[in-house]
């Protein structure tokens, strides 16, 4: 076929028809009884929509009729409600920024390893510090386990410019979430700008703080909340003067994402904070003009594709809504999100499904939106992410980018019937969110009470549930386990000799600094002297120490439990295999297949994929003609587990035969029926002896532990 055959003139094309308009448009009612036809009597309503964790339904099919009525779908790339966008050019002429975290524990090994990620494709540096740091406390001060811990030990000047050494910070952005306040670190950040030559103006960079995640992930906070509002106020108001492009809060949705809530739940509880960090800067004198725009959000980039660009997509409206509300101008608006993929689905065990994991999660944060992201590295979750691992992660940006040239079209998701659709229900599931932790008396109130933990726990709880049941499936995990896995190891840190390293690192750097001025240091000139401290050789401890020398002690609320979701079966993964290396035992589960492999296979299958998550050893075989062959070689075996597998239709001839004679041999074996009966059925064989049954929606986790108890208790 010729060139000419496929030309289409453009504008003959009448946009309401389509292109297809010789076809006749079927009608929504039609589509739904070809449906229902093609389940052949599965209940069109069982199978066909998905209830999600935010509540809401998703439907089966999207059509133009679902966003007809929604005015954000008008809107233009960089225009309110900035649903498509805060840049009205999108990505085409500045991509988001490739901002991959880097876990060194050395201020001179993360230089190596910055310089070394930029010169591969990184275009932002994102420092993660560790505990004692994020805490403003000095190593000298704090345990040995904590010091370098996934993450970066710093308290000098001198620290400081070994980081920076190299780079430059005029060209290259920097990001990093400071802990409770940020003046203790931005004075170590701008002296040593300061130092190596460069101007603070021309600084890119969001060193940011978020006392009330801090105070939602530990339960109480280092910093009083009244004296953080203060110090966030001071930085706010130098920063003005000094550092115009510095972003100074650093909203974290980690914490509330990592405890398992929902995206909504998420999205809400981020901009109930910065609603609250508004009120308390224009208390204090601040317009919502000087703060909104040094926000910057984290959200976590969950598994639910679609979902999660919905909740970028809507964060952007509502947060548009929010400073409206305060009076703020157009500019203000705009909302700049930085996106990490989720911590909360990875996984220890087979861990380079990580990987998979996070291209997804990236994909869905470009399609959304996102100003700056972090990829995971597969093995996050183990040890401190290694070259390859981080090449891996960082390349799959550069490929979305380069490659795939997601930086084009702008929005590619907008005019999508599903994803305009599921963008106006998050935004108006969230908003409900928000609006009841606003009636709570604010997010800290919220937390206070125990209302946003609720709200949270019970989200978690739904999750857990369906995890355990294998509804929610974790891939290498509670579903299709590879037991010859070749495991990652984590590198054995000599956590002493690098605690007494870092101590005698700041001590050599560390000079008598006068911390008096700071100490009674008068409204608008906190920051400068600080700045001037650290100059003078005073450490990030000593700095935090005199900024709280007045402050009253700060609220305790019951703290968010950070857990990821596959730490249930990886606990019971790793029981079984520390017994097994230990002793050389594991638990076995017999498998009496009856009849032909046919008749018995498919539940075998399943039966040997429920129980290898749990590590056990599962003896499998061809099959047995009969009960008294099943039997037989079951009692043999020794196994402490027999699971019967076969076909419903075919049960009732095995059952009674079977069970009792394995019983009778040998009481104290587990005898379980694979696949689930009606009650009648259940009824008689647990007459029989069976103890039990699994299937779809059986308990794994619960019955996997039930079994390890049973078994190691024997011991």
């Amino acid at each position: 076929m010729s060139d000419k055959n496929l030309d289409i003139d453009l504008k003959s094309i009448n946009t309401d028809e389509g292109f297809f308009a010789e076809f006749e448009r079927p009608t929504q009612e039609q589509w739904k009884e070809a449906a229902i036809a093609a389940l052949k009597g599965i209940p069109f309503d069982k199978v066909m929509y998905t209830d999600t964790y935010e509540g809401i339904r998703i439907e089966p099919i999207y059509t133009a009729e679902d966003i007809k009525d929604l005015p954000q779908v008008n809107d233009k790339p960089g225009f309110q409600s900035y649903v498509r966008g805060t840049k009205a050019e999108g990505f085409l002429a500045t991509p988001w920024l490739i901002a991959q975290e880097i876990w060194e524990s050395k201020p001179e090994d993360f230089n190596t390893e910055a310089k070394f990620d930029l010169e591969k494709g990184e275009t932002a540096v994102t420092m993660v510090l560790d505990k004692p740091t994020l805490h403003g406390c000095d190593p000298a001060d704090a345990e040995a386990q904590d010091v370098g811990n996934r993450g970066l030990s710093l308290a000098t000047l001198e620290d400081m410019s070994t980081v920076l050494k190299g780079i430059d910070v005029e060209k290259v952005p920097f990001l990093c979430h400071s802990g409770a306040v940020s003046m203790p670190l931005l004075s170590l950040f701008a002296a040593a700008v300061k130092s190596a030559g460069k101007d603070m103006a021309k600084v890119k960079a969001c060193i940011g703080s978020d006392p009330i995640a801090e105070l939602a992930s530990n339960g109480t906070s280092t910093v009083a909340l009244e004296k953080a509002y203060d110090d966030m106020y001071e930085v706010l108001t130098w920063a003005e003067k000094h550092a115009p492009q510095l972003e100074s809060i650093f909203i974290q949705g980690h914490p509330y994402h990592n405890a398992g809530a929902a995206s909504n739940e998420e999205v809400a509880a981020a901009l109930a904070t910065a609603a609250e960090y508004l009120r308390e800067m224009i208390n204090r004198g601040l317009s919502v003009d000087q703060v909104a725009p040094r926000i910057r959000f984290a959200f976590s980039l969950g598994s639910n594709f679609f979902m999660e660009i919905a909740k970028l997509r809507a964060s952007r409206m509502l947060w548009a809504q929010i400073v409206e509300a305060f009076g703020g101008c157009e500019e203000s608006q705009k909302m700049k999100i930085h996106g990490r993929t989720s911590a909360f689905n990875k996984t220890v065990f087979d861990a380079h499904v990580n990987m998979l994991r996070i291209t997804s999660e990236g994909f869905s944060g470009a399609v959304g939106g996102v100003d700056s992201m972090h990829l995971a590295p597969f093995d996050e979750p183990i040890r401190t992410p290694d070259r390859f691992s981080r090449r891996i992660a960082r390349n799959v940006q550069i490929m979305l980018q380069e490659e795939s040239h997601f930086t084009m079209p702008i929005d590619m998701a907008g005019g999508s019937y599903y994803i305009e659709a599921l963008t106006d229900e998050f935004a108006k599931t969230a908003w409900s969110k928000f609006q009841k932790i606003e009636a709570a008396g604010g997010i800290v109130k919220a937390l206070e009470t125990g209302l946003l933990q609720g709200m949270v726990t019970d989200t978690a709880a739904k999750r857990r549930k369906k995890i355990e049941a294998r509804q929610h499936e974790i891939l290498g995990t509670n579903m299709y386990a590879n037991l010859i896995e070749e495991k990652i190891e984590a590198p054995v840190i000599d956590r002493d000799q690098l605690k007494a390293e870092r101590v005698a690192a700041v001590a050599a750097s560390t000079k008598t600094a006068d911390l008096e001025p700071l100490k009674k240091s008068a409204q608008g000139k906190a920051v400068a002297l600080a700045l001037s401290a650290a100059e003078a050789g005073a450490t990030l401890g000593q700095i935090t120490a005199a900024l709280a020398a007045d402050q009253k002690p700060g609220k305790s609320v019951e703290p968010l439990q950070q857990v990821r979701a596959a730490e249930p079966f990886e606990a019971l993964r790793k029981r079984a295999e520390d017994l097994k290396a230990k002793s050389g035992k594991t638990l076995q589960v017999f498998l009496a297949n009856m009849g032909p492999i046919p008749q018995h296979k498919p539940r075998a299958d399943f039966t040997r994929g429920f129980f290898e998550v749990a590590a056990a050893e599962v003896l499998g075989n061809e099959g047995f003609a009969t009960a008294e062959e099943a039997a037989k070689a079951a009692i043999e075996s020794g196994a402490p587990v027999v699971v019967v597998c076969s076909s419903d239709k075919t049960y009732p001839d095995y059952i009674s035969t079977l069970v009792p004679m394995i019983k009778k041999a040998r009481s104290e074996v587990t005898v379980i029926v694979a696949g689930r009966q009606k009650p009648d059925v259940e009824e008689s064989f647990r007459a029989a002896g069976v103890d039990g049954f699994i299937h779809v929606k059986a308990n794994c986790y619960a019955l996997n532990k039930q079994l390890q108890d049973k078994y190691m208790e024997a011991l």
